[in-house]
């Protein structure tokens, strides 16, 4: 009898305090399963609890990022209370990436559609190359994109994330920059140095103060200008009374490099 080993939803590497999270279903466009989803929200919930890690970047396999939900999978449950559990799943991740202390980075490259382009625009910073397409379709197929319109929405202007939602059609990857739904565009040959470059920005800074400051920036985002200025202002003061901001001015007042605690 032959045994089939299946292969794992996530591949999980650890580069120092970064870890990469390659989404593992290369040849269907790494769609998000349930399970898919699942092993992503068990990977960033272990991720979170781990103080030596500060950046996480997600990028799929394959020819694309990520297409969406698995059509497939969706159109065989017709039972809302599974559909329920599904789409309350991918709420959950959305919500674990914005809650999680670390900074996420998605590196896109091929398509990012649908759900996938939600999990581009949940993530802090997102780097494409040359040849991403972004587009949020579901109208096309009669099941509109109402959850990715959720943190897409929160990327872009209101009119433009209509435009995305209304017709379907698909953008190029500097019509995704100039919109403001990914901070860089680069060659596909130049991306993953470009991402590296850019989470060791990061990681060499104080993990503390970025899950501080992330938390705060999320507050106050969705907040009204009052609360906004009220949350800010009490985290600068919490801000000050961390070790690593006596390091960070110790340091900078003696011209030397920071010692973080993290």
């Amino acid at each position: 009898m032959t045994t089939t080993k299946l292969m794992p939803y996530i591949v999980r590497r650890d580069h120092g305090g970064i870890v990469y999270l390659t989404l593992n279903r290369g040849q269907q466009y790494n769609p998000l399963s349930l399970n898919m989803m699942r092993s992503l929200i068990e990977n960033i919930t272990e991720i979170s609890l781990d103080p030596s890690i500060k950046v996480v970047v997600i990028k799929g396999d394959g020819k694309g990022f990520c297409a969406g939900h698995d059509l497939k999978e969706i159109h065989a449950h017709r039972d809302p209370a599974w559909l329920k559990v599904l789409f309350q799943e991918c709420n959950s991740l959305m919500q674990k990436i914005m809650d999680s202390p670390q900074a996420y980075i998605a590196q896109v490259h091929g398509i990012a559609t649908a759900a996938g382009c939600q999990l581009v625009s949940v993530c802090d910073l997102a780097i494409a190359s040359s040849n991403s397409k972004f587009a949020l379709p579901g109208v096309n197929i009669g099941l509109f994109c109402s959850t990715p319109a959720v943190s897409v929405s929160r990327n872009i202007s209101r009119k433009r994330a209509m435009e995305m939602l209304l017709t379907g059609n698909m953008m190029n990857a500097q019509t995704a920059l100039s919109w403001g739904l990914v901070n860089e565009v680069v060659a596909e040959e130049d991306l993953e140095q470009s991402v590296e470059g850019l989470a060791q920005v990061i990681q060499a800074k104080s993990a503390e103060v970025i899950a501080l400051g992330k938390k705060t920036f999320y507050q106050q985002l969705n907040s009204n200008l009052t609360d906004a200025y009220g949350l800010a202002a009490d985290a600068m003061v919490c801000n000050m009374f961390l070790d690593d901001n006596q390091e960070g001015i110790d340091a900078f007042l003696n011209k030397r490099p920071p010692v973080w605690k993290n």
